[in-house]
């Protein structure tokens, strides 16, 4: 899935029309893209213009965008994260139906601080290549490369990958006759002199603007005919009632014209296309205008200012004017108030406007460079799955696996808390193991509201049931007394509801060791018949893409079998969450650079794990720097597909493993979700014990996925 985020640089540069005319280009080249607008900054709870638009251009189905009123709240309770999500769902909606997706950037503007960073935000949690759209003037390109310096800071500078293009929209002081409006797309139309000029004066001062890697893939030119209003947009703008609406909807204002001194003086502007604004007792000018009409002159309309309404016989000498459809206004404000506010009327194309739409639409189409369409297209890029992808897939996916999942800690806060969470929202089927009483005190206390269905099971109520069948199921290994002595710990307990097939998976840690944890797990569900041990993985939400850690929590110092076997079952984890992995076996030295039983040990597990799946892409041993840096790897290890790209990292020790996770944790304040076992027969799950609520609500998730994917196999 690729997905292009159009960033505009600010107000009024057309960042509708940018949108719209970059969907139609992909459509003439055989691409259907659809669009999102994740987020309205519309105050008043309007329908929104480019999603309306969109509809109507393309005949196509999108979402509504998140309203500004929950962007804001969202946003002043410290809930960006959430915000991002909701985005993530909106792009995943349309991204069902499509291969490429447009997103509508946030405008800049004087009210809303926060929107460079939330911008730089969403490209991120949707994986997105930037666009940035900029206003332009070929006489002034210092300034204009300035606009754009500013947004691309935002993003990192001009080293940023994220950085796809410059598009430039209502370019200033190109020749008239290059706005001309075309019937469909005309690549002929396509500016590609005055482009290569402008972009050579730009590289004066800005070298990397309309460079290879920042290239300029269209200079649009403004076009007053594109620009221009209808008469039926102006009532509103101008506190204006209609005396008589006529053709309103389809006359569009050329330019306007102030009338106020002898009309003998003022005849010339009497011309098509043109609005006539003028006292309301100004007579002389009321029956010009009819005269202009009847003589066949399409004025755009005529705007009567000031208190007192126009005189009503004088109306009705212009009934001939009426009958050909000339609009009238009549507004309160003064005639110099009424054109202050006309000439402040801004450039965007109303809801309702489809034909200004499918002109503007075909206009800026035609203008896009269309060989930086077809590099976008087939290109190497290769997305990536984003925190905020991961964590709405991890929910969507939970969702639609319907899995009931015990909670052996279950009048824990947090836990009562998280399970409250999956069960409204439908992530899990939540069977919390406590005391009903304690776990309401609990819920009472902390203004937990417990859901419908939520299950809380007493365990002193089922304890004895699961005596039996525990000494069935360790026959030799323990007796009955001890059987009911081992039941008294929850874990235990869940763990022997999951291997009776009562429950579908368990997350426990959150007060228990993981050795607590575990132990019940090895001993009474055992390891799945493809493997022959239990390991362990993070999922790493870094703020470009999720990384897969594997092993940081069970095996303190695998043999390079154990090894081998841990990086499949992690490759296995990846792909099930939606990550293609590219597997580094981590090691001190980078491929033959260093020797020693520990790097010989990891370069032996490489050669196991390739020969045991030949359909991944496996590359060890490979340092931290050279698998994950792109730089470091091209220099280090130039032939691996695996070196600056890796996503899943298998670490040779669990020194390595723990050390490493907890350090990106903490100074890069990355989120991470797990531990998550694999090799298991059934999905049991350890939890940190300093867990958030949404760790283990993320964790419910993961575990009801894992039984899914179980399920299926």
């Amino acid at each position: 899935m690729k997905t292009i985020l159009l960033v505009p640089t600010g107000e009024g540069v057309g960042l509708t029309s940018a949108c719209l005319g970059l969907i139609y280009a992909l459509e003439c080249q055989g691409v259907k893209a659809g669009f999102v607008k994740p987020f309205s900054q519309e105050i008043t709870d309007t329908a929104d213009r480019t999603t309306a638009l969109y509809r109507h251009i393309s005949n196509a189905k999108t979402v509504e965008p998140i309203s500004y009123n929950t962007m804001m709240q969202r946003l002043s309770h410290g809930e960006q994260d959430e915000l991002l999500e909701d985005a993530v769902r909106l792009h995943r909606e349309i991204a069902r139906n499509h291969d490429l997706i447009i997103v509508e950037g946030v405008v800049p503007n004087g009210r809303d601080s926060f929107v460079d960073e939330l911008n730089a935000s969403l490209a991120q949690a949707l994986d997105a290549k930037v666009v940035i759209v900029s206003n332009a003037d070929i006489r002034h390109p210092v300034q204009t490369a300035e606009k754009v310096e500013n947004q691309i800071r935002n993003f990192g500078g001009a080293s940023s990958t994220r950085l796809s293009s410059i598009l430039f929209m209502r370019t200033k002081g190109l020749p008239e006759e290059s706005a001309q409006i075309p019937v469909t797309i005309d690549p002929e139309l396509r500016l590609t002199a005055e482009t290569e000029q402008f972009v050579q004066a730009i590289q004066k001062t800005h070298p990397y603007i309309g460079s290879d890697k920042l290239p300029v893939i269209g200079l649009v030119p403004f076009s007053k005919t594109l620009s221009v209003p209808r008469m039926s947009d102006l009532a509103a703008h101008i506190s204006a009632l209609w005396i008589h609406q006529g053709e309103a909807a389809q006359r569009r204002v050329q330019h306007s014209s102030l009338i106020a001194s002898s009309i003998e003086h003022e005849l010339h502007k009497f011309v098509a296309g043109e609005l006539i604004i003028t006292a309301s007792d100004r007579v002389d000018v009321l029956l010009a205008s009819s005269l202009a009409s009847c003589n066949g002159i399409p004025l755009a309309g005529l705007v009567l200012t000031e208190q007192h309404q126009p005189n009503e016989q004088v109306l009705g000498f212009c009934q001939s004017a009426i009958k050909h459809g000339l609009p009238i206004l009549h507004t309160p404000l003064s005639t110099f108030e009424t054109a202050q506010k006309l000439a402040n009327l801004g450039n965007e194309i109303p809801v309702d406007d489809t034909e200004r739409a499918d002109q503007v639409t075909r206009f800026v189409s035609s203008h896009i460079n269309p060989d930086w369409l077809i590099q976008m297209l087939n290109g190497t890029y290769k997305p990536r799955l984003s925190p905020s992808a991961f964590r709405h897939e991890l929910v969507q996916k939970s969702i639609a696996a319907k899995k009931r999942i015990v909670l052996p800690e279950g009048d824990e806060p947090r836990t009562i808390q998280a399970a409250a969470i999956c069960q409204s929202r439908g992530i899990a089927h939540c069977i919390l193991l406590a005391k009903p009483e304690a776990v309401l005190e609990v819920a009472k206390a902390r203004g937990i509201e417990l859901p419908e269905g939520l299950e809380i099971v007493d365990p002193d109520l089922i304890r004895d049931d699961y005596v039996e069948k525990m000494v069935t199921l360790r026959k030799g290994k323990l007796n009955e007394l001890q059987a009911k002595e081992q039941l008294q710990d929850t874990v235990v307990l869940g763990t022997m509801m999951l291997a009776l097939d009562q429950v579908d998976g368990l997350v426990s840690g959150a007060v228990h060791t993981t050795a607590n944890t575990v132990r019940p797990a090895f001993q009474l569900i055992k390891t799945a018949p493809d493997y022959s041990l239990v390991s362990s993985v993070f999922f790493m939400l870094l703020p470009d893409e999720v990384y897969v850690y594997g092993d940081c929590a069970i095996n303190p110092d695998p043999d390079a079998a154990q090894l081998a076997e841990i990086a499949i079952q992690s490759a296995d984890s990846a792909k099930a969450f939606g990550i293609d992995p590219r597997i580094a076996m981590i090691s001190y030295s980078t491929g033959t650079s260093g020797a020693g039983a520990d790097v010989e040990k990891v370069a032996e597990a490489t050669r196991i794990a390739k020969e045991r799946r030949p359909d991944l892409l496996i590359d060890g041993p490979l340092q931290y720097d050279a698998a994950s840096v792109e730089s470091v790897g091209r220099q280090k290890a130039p032939d691996s597909q695996v070196a600056g790209r890796a996503n899943v990292f298998i670490f040779p020790d669990l020194n390595t493993g723990n050390t490493t996770y907890k350090a990106v944790q903490r100074a890069a304040n990355v989120v991470s979700v797990g531990p998550m076992l694999q090799g298991l027969n059934k999905p049991v799950n350890d939890l940190s014990r300093g867990a958030l609520v949404d760790d283990i609500v993320f964790t419910i998730a993961l575990t009801a996925i894992q039984a899914d994917q179980q399920a299926a196999h």
